[in-house]
Order: C-alpha cells, then structure tokens, then sequence
C-alpha cells in the first residue's frame, strides 16, 4: 500500500533536503563543506587574520562566533537593527547601508586590514548601488575579500531551483510563491515579486568590472563554478 504524502510529510521532507544541502551548520552538508573550503582559502591568503581589523559588510555578530578564527576585532555592517542588540567583546555592530556607508565616531577614520563580505553584494540592487558597494570596499579596506554566487551556476543558492536565474521575471515569481526547498519562504505574489526583485547574481565579467584591481577566485563545486570571490 502506498503511503500518503500528508502536507506534514512533504513538510518534514522539503525541511530534510535544505538542511542536507543548502545548511552551513550542519557538518556533512553541501553547504558546510563549501563554507570550509572557503574559510580554508580565506586563511591561505590571510594567515595573519586572527591579528587584524576587519570590517564585513553586511555581516553580523553572531556569525563571527562559530568562525574557525577570530580576528582582533571585527566591525559588522547591517541594515538591520535586531543584529545591534548581537555585541559581545571584539564585535562591534553598526546600523548602516554598505553602498553609502557612514561609519560612527572613532571609526569614521579607520582604515581596516580586511573588508570582508560574504553573499551580499547580489542583493544590495543594481548597478548603481554594487558600484557604490565596490566604493566602499575599497575605501575602507587595504585588503578585501568579496565573495558571491555565480549566476552560471546550475542550482539557482537561494530558491535551490535549477536555473530559476536564467528563467523570465514572471516565471520566477511564479516559482518562489510555489517552491518550498530554498532558503526564500514561499510567499503571496507581492512578496514573491520583491523577492525576485532583490537578488541579481553576477557574472565573471560584471565581477572583474567592479573589481578590476583584485584576484578573481573561482570556488567550485563538482567542477562547476558555484561562487566568485575578489580578492586583494
């Protein structure tokens, strides 16, 4: 007899597949393997990171404290305020856009050993504004390290849709009030519209473009390119 797919079932099951691929916490996932390989480049060109400043932009708090190193200090930049309330001894958290940043006080004049960002740069919006965020990257930092996913990649990161990058606008509304896997929670069709409005990956040339002075690493996953990474 075959069993019902209850919508309880299909709940437990969606949830199963996004933490064994798409998790960063969960050892043994696509995601924490991906995440390690990354943080053991990161460390290959930055030996020296437990000594110095970082600035991350679009970063917070809580994600430095399972880091594998901890720098001296860190300063995080987020647009949300709830990752204010997130401080602890070496992490400094400030409310504040990347693209036009304004920093507070004694860190108005700082430049930092390292600017650091990790999957942002797709969603600050446009042109225009990644411009600005490459802008303040470089102004604010004598090292970077920029990573984002590739668009080319097969599996779409946020939504885990095969191609839904590729696919027309409509189409992938239609997908993101529907599809249950991503880390994007299915949603009504104005929240799925905004959802696709705010992520843009980028492609190795648009990459290059805004960081023409750096290092291009391409991190991959099965051979395939999966993320970039401008490194300086």
């Amino acid at each position: 007899m075959t069993a019902i797919a209850t919508p309880q079932r299909r709940q437990r099951g969606n949830s199963m597949l996004k933490t064994k691929i798409a998790d960063p916490s969960r050892p043994g996932s696509l995601a924490h393997s991906a995440r390690a390989k990354r943080w053991q480049e990161l460390l290959r060109c930055f030996p020296d990171l437990a000594e110095m400043r970082v600035l991350d932009l679009g970063g917070t708090p809580a994600s430095w404290r399972s880091a594998p190193v901890r720098p001296a200090h860190v300063v995080t930049v987020n647009l949300d305020p709830r990752a204010a309330r997130q401080s602890e001894q070496g992490i400094t958290p400030v409310v504040a856009d990347a693209c036009t940043l304004s920093l507070p006080g004694n860190l108005s004049a700082e430049r930092f050993d390292l600017v650091y960002s990790n999957s942002v740069l797709e969603h600050v919006g446009g042109h225009h504004r990644r411009q600005q965020f490459a802008d303040t990257v470089h102004a604010h930092g004598t090292h970077h390290w920029v990573q984002t996913p590739y668009r080319y990649f097969p599996v779409e990161p946020h939504w885990l849709f095969p191609g839904l990058q590729l696919l027309p606008f409509r189409v992938r509304v239609a997908v993101s009030q529907h599809w249950p896997h991503g880390h994007i929670p299915r949603s009504g069709r104005a929240q799925a519209t905004r959802h696709v409005q705010e992520v843009e990956l980028l492609s190795l040339t648009e990459m290059r473009s805004y960081f023409s002075d750096s290092h291009i690493w391409i991190e991959r996953l099965a051979g395939l390119p999966k993320s970039l990474v401008a490194r300086k």
